[in-house]
C-alpha cells in the first residue's frame, strides 16, 4: 500500500497546476489517505497556517479534478474548513482518489488520496495442477464479487501434509492475474496442504485447504505429429494418426486420447470419447467432399501407478483434410426414376451395414476394418457400373 500512497502523493505533486513548493508546511488534511468502505461517510479537514493570512471561507475543495459544490462545506473555524462526503463509492483510480484543498486562486494547499473498497472474501476455485510432473501450478478467483477496489495481496501458500514447514509461492503468473507455480523441492508420493489467502487494509480471508499429490494432477503437452489423410477412395471416412506426448516418453502410465473434429464451415465440435490408448483412429459416417479439421488431445492416467485420472491436455493445433468426392452426387445425367431406385437400394444396403458397424466396430475400436474397407470399394464400384449401364441405355 506504501508504493500507492507515494503514487498518489507524486500525482497530486507533478500533474496539478499551480502546486506551491511549501505545501506541506501551509496546510495540511486529515485524515491523511484513509482507506474507507464502500458506503461510508468521510469528514474531511483542511487546516491552514494562520501565517498564510487566508480565510477558511476563500478555500474550495475538489474530488479528482471535479470542483465540490459548497453546500458540502463548514467553516470550522478561520483556519479550518471542512468537507462531508456521503455515501463514499468504490475508487475510481487504482493509485486512490485525489481529495484536494485549494485557495481561492485555485492553487493546491493539501491532498490526500482516498482508497475506498471492500475487504476480501474467503478465494474460490483453487485448483492446481502439474505439467509433466516438473512443477505445481494453481489458480484460484476472488471471492464474492471479485475486485475489492483498493491494493488486495493474494498470497499462496502450502506445505506437506505430514511434516514440513507451511511456504509460500513465489512465482507468480503475469499473465493470469490470480496464479502461481512451485517449481523448486518438488515432492512426489506425498501429498501438499494448499490454500490462498488475501488481505488489504480493510481485512483479511482464507480459501478452503485443498489436498493433493502431484501425481494425481499431472497434465502434459497435447500430442504431436497429428496427421489426417483419405482412406483410400472411401468418400466418407478419415483416417487420424498421432505420436504421444514427447514429454512423457519414459514415464510409466496409461494414456488416454481425445478427438474432436468440425467442418470447415462450422464452430460446432463433435467429441469421440472412446479412443482409448492407441495412436490412430478412423472417423467414419463423414460427408463426402467435405474438409474437416481435427484436433487430438492426452490424458495422462495413472502416472507411477497413481489410481486417479489426469487432467487433459490442451488441444493440438488443428490439421485438416477432405473427404473424397461422391460419385452418386457426380452422375446427375441418369435417368431420374432408375438413378432414385438404385440410390434407394444403396442406401438400404448401407444402413444395414452401418448399422452392424456402429455396433462392432465403429469409430475407433482395436477391430480391423479391412472386410468393412473391400465392402465399401466393392460398393462404389458396383454403384457406379450401374449409373454407366444406366446412361449408355438411355443413349
Amino acid at each position: 500500500m506504501k508504493v500507492v500512497l507515494d503514487i498518489c502523493l507524486i500525482f497530486l505533486m507533478l500533474h496539478t497546476p499551480g502546486v506551491l513548493s511549501l505545501s506541506t508546511h501551509v496546510a495540511v488534511i486529515y485524515p491523511q489517505d484513509p482507506v474507507l468502505r464502500m458506503g461510508s461517510n468521510l469528514t474531511a479537514s483542511c487546516w491552514v497556517h494562520s501565517d498564510l493570512g487566508v480565510h477558511a471561507s476563500s478555500l474550495f475543495w475538489t474530488l479528482n479534478g471535479q470542483q465540490l459544490p459548497s453546500s458540502l462545506y463548514r467553516v470550522l473555524s478561520p483556519t479550518n474548513l471542512s468537507v462531508t462526503l456521503a455515501g463514499l463509492n468504490a475508487s475510481k483510480q487504482t493509485s486512490g482518489d485525489n481529495l484536494v484543498c485549494h485557495n481561492h486562486k485555485g492553487h493546491i494547499l493539501a491532498g490526500s488520496c482516498l482508497y475506498v473498497g471492500m475487504p476480501p472474501e474467503k478465494p474460490v476455485n483453487l485448483t492446481c495442477w502439474s505439467r509433466n510432473t516438473k512443477d505445481l501450478t494453481c489458480s484460484w478467483a476472488p471471492g464474492g464479487k471479485g475486485e475489492t477496489n483498493i491494493s488486495t495481496q493474494y498470497t499462496l501458500k502450502y506445505k506437506l501434509r505430514w511434516y514440513g514447514k507451511e511456504k509460500e509461492c513465489e512465482d507468480y503468473t503475469h499473465s493470469q492475474p490470480y496464479s502461481c507455480s512451485i517449481t523448486r523441492d518438488l515432492h512426489l508420493f506425498t501429498p501438499y496442504e494448499i490454500w490462498v489467502e488475501a488481505s488489504n487494509q480493510l481485512g483479511q480471508a482464507t480459501s478452503d485447504v485443498i489436498t493433493l499429490d502431484i501425481l494425481d494432477v499431472v497434465t502434459t503437452d497435447p500430442p504431436s505429429g497429428v496427421t489426417v489423410s483419405r482412406v483410400g477412395q472411401l468418400e466418407d471416412q478419415l483416417s487420424v494418426r498421432w505420436e504421444a506426448p514427447p514429454a512423457l516418453k519414459d514415464f510409466l502410465f496409461q494414456a488416454k486420447y481425445q478427438i474432436r473434429y468440425r467442418l470447415e464451415d462450422s464452430q460446432d465440435w463433435k467429441v469421440m470419447d472412446d479412443v482409448g490408448n492407441q495412436t490412430s483412429c478412423r472417423l467414419a459416417g463423414l460427408r463426402p467432399g467435405t474438409v474437416y479439421f481435427v484436433q487430438v488431445r492426452c490424458n495422462p492416467v495413472g502416472i507411477y501407478g497413481s489410481r486417479k485420472a489426469g487432467i487433459w491436455s490442451e488441444w493440438s493445433h488443428p490439421t485438416a483434410a477432405s473427404t473424397p468426392h461422391s460419385e452418386r452426387l457426380m452422375s446427375g445425367s441418369c435417368d431420374s426414376k432408375s438413378s432414385g431406385d438404385s440410390n434407394s437400394t444403396l442406401r438400404r444396403e448401407l444402413k444395414q451395414f452401418f448399422g452392424w458397424v456402429r455396433k462392432h466396430a465403429y469409430g475407433c475400436s482395436s477391430m480391423s476394418m479391412k472386410l468393412y474397407d473391400q465392402w465399401r470399394v466393392l460398393m462404389q464400384k458396383s454403384h457406379k457400373a450401374r449409373n454407366q449401364v444406366l446412361q449408355g441405355d438411355k443413349s
